[in-house]
Protein backbone atom coordinates (compact mmCIF):
# COMPACT_ATOMS: atom_id res chain seq x y z
CA UNK A 1 0.00 0.00 0.00
CA UNK A 2 1.18 3.56 -0.75
CA UNK A 3 1.72 6.13 2.13
CA UNK A 4 -0.04 8.80 2.30
CA UNK A 5 1.86 12.16 2.48
CA UNK A 6 1.51 14.33 5.34
CA UNK A 7 3.45 17.60 7.00
CA UNK A 8 5.37 16.81 9.47
CA UNK A 9 4.15 18.30 12.42
CA UNK A 10 6.81 20.18 13.17
CA UNK A 11 5.70 22.44 10.27
CA UNK A 12 2.84 23.10 12.61
CA UNK A 13 5.18 24.06 15.37
CA UNK A 14 7.41 26.28 13.24
CA UNK A 15 4.38 28.42 12.26
CA UNK A 16 2.42 28.56 15.84
CA UNK A 17 5.74 29.43 17.49
CA UNK A 18 6.58 32.64 15.13
CA UNK A 19 2.81 33.64 15.55
CA UNK A 20 2.77 32.96 19.20
CA UNK A 21 6.37 34.55 20.56
CA UNK A 22 6.81 37.28 17.42
CA UNK A 23 3.17 38.33 15.58
CA UNK A 24 1.14 38.52 18.46
CA UNK A 25 2.96 40.54 20.85
CA UNK A 26 3.65 43.37 17.82
CA UNK A 27 0.00 42.64 17.03
CA UNK A 28 -1.23 43.56 20.11
CA UNK A 29 -1.50 47.49 19.56
CA UNK A 30 -3.54 46.92 16.57
CA UNK A 31 -7.41 45.15 18.54
CA UNK A 32 -7.98 44.15 14.35
CA UNK A 33 -5.04 42.35 13.61
CA UNK A 34 -4.62 40.89 16.92
CA UNK A 35 -8.02 39.00 16.97
CA UNK A 36 -7.00 38.07 13.28
CA UNK A 37 -4.18 36.62 14.36
CA UNK A 38 -5.27 34.60 17.64
CA UNK A 39 -8.02 32.98 15.01
CA UNK A 40 -5.01 31.97 12.99
CA UNK A 41 -3.47 30.45 16.00
CA UNK A 42 -6.69 28.87 16.76
CA UNK A 43 -6.94 27.49 13.15
CA UNK A 44 -3.29 26.05 13.17
CA UNK A 45 -3.81 24.02 15.88
CA UNK A 46 -7.03 22.51 14.67
CA UNK A 47 -5.13 22.12 11.72
CA UNK A 48 -2.81 19.56 13.85
CA UNK A 49 -4.96 18.04 15.89
CA UNK A 50 -7.45 17.19 12.45
CA UNK A 51 -4.24 15.52 11.37
CA UNK A 52 -3.00 14.00 14.35
CA UNK A 53 -6.82 12.00 13.94
CA UNK A 54 -6.28 11.41 10.59
CA UNK A 55 -3.10 9.31 11.32
CA UNK A 56 -4.84 7.05 13.97
CA UNK A 57 -7.66 6.24 11.72
CA UNK A 58 -4.82 5.99 8.90
CA UNK A 59 -2.70 3.83 11.67
CA UNK A 60 -5.62 1.73 12.83
CA UNK A 61 -6.35 0.94 9.34
CA UNK A 62 -2.51 -0.07 8.51
CA UNK A 63 -1.91 2.47 6.42
CA UNK A 64 1.48 3.96 6.23
CA UNK A 65 2.29 7.55 6.56
CA UNK A 66 4.86 9.56 4.90
CA UNK A 67 5.89 12.40 6.46
CA UNK A 68 7.31 15.36 4.16
CA UNK A 69 9.33 18.31 5.32
CA UNK A 70 9.10 19.92 1.83
CA UNK A 71 7.21 19.42 -1.33
CA UNK A 72 10.26 18.14 -3.45
CA UNK A 73 9.09 14.27 -3.17
CA UNK A 74 10.85 12.83 -0.32
CA UNK A 75 9.52 12.09 3.03
CA UNK A 76 11.59 11.87 6.15
CA UNK A 77 11.58 7.73 5.35
CA UNK A 78 13.25 8.70 1.86
CA UNK A 79 15.77 11.11 3.17
CA UNK A 80 16.97 8.59 6.19
CA UNK A 81 17.36 6.00 4.05
CA UNK A 82 19.73 7.73 0.94
CA UNK A 83 22.92 6.59 1.23
CA UNK A 84 24.51 9.80 0.46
Amino acid sequence: MEPIPLPSHIHYELLLQLLERQTTPVAQHQLQHQAQVHELISTLRKALTQQKRLEESLSRANVPIDYRWSLNGMGIEAISSDPC
